[in-house]
């Protein structure tokens, strides 16, 4: 058993991961023709507590209710994972990130997690703090606007060959490619 648990603590390569992510569309499919996306559970989080007269949140949200679980069962899986199967190892970052983070001023010491960007004191700024809002009402509204967050797209979308979602996806990857090699450094500086 201590084999099977000091297993689970490593970082799974992706060979392993992907696939079994992946398994996750058929199963849903052949559960009850679910579908995987996790934004939705927001949605049914205000219908439910918010009965309002708004025709968006008019739906009978009792018939999602396995999202929600599913919801719950990932912040459950994020705590056993992080508290309990903790592994104070930290994974190998590619000798190229580290210049590159370094060439930035980004210095890792101790933690994967740089202090100059994961810290309480990066708050104390206020144009960091307007940054962070800015940032999370953009994913906000860009989740709506899209019909669906990354795990929808990517996963089940992508799975079910929709074009919106090859666009939506492709769209994820040129801003995040945007962002690190250009966004990043001048927010740094």
């Amino acid at each position: 058993m201590e084999n099977v648990i000091d297993l689970i603590k490593q970082p799974w390569p992706w060979y392993i991961a992907g696939p079994l992510i992946g398994f996750c569309v058929p199963a849903l499919l052949l559960a009850g023709n679910k579908t995987l996306g996790i934004s939705s559970t927001l949605r049914q989080i205000c219908a439910m507590c918010l009965p309002a007269n708004i025709s968006f949140l008019k739906y009978n949200w009792k018939d999602q209710l396995w999202n929600l679980y599913f919801a719950a069962g990932l912040i459950i899986g994020g705590f056993i994972g992080g508290v309990l199967l903790y592994n104070d190892a930290l994974p190998k970052l590619a000798e190229s990130t580290i210049r590159d983070l370094q060439a930035m001023g980004i210095a890792l010491q101790e933690n994967v997690l740089p202090a100059e960007i994961f810290s309480w004191s990066t708050f104390s700024i206020w144009p960091n703090v307007f940054i962070v809002i800015g940032g999370g009402f953009l994913v906000g509204f860009g989740t709506r606007w899209a019909g669906g967050c990354t795990s929808g797209h990517g996963i089940y979308g992508l799975s079910a060959l929709q074009w919106p979602s090859l666009i939506a996806v492709i769209t994820f990857f040129a801003s995040g490619i945007l962002t690190a090699n250009y966004l990043l450094p001048f927010l740094l500086k």
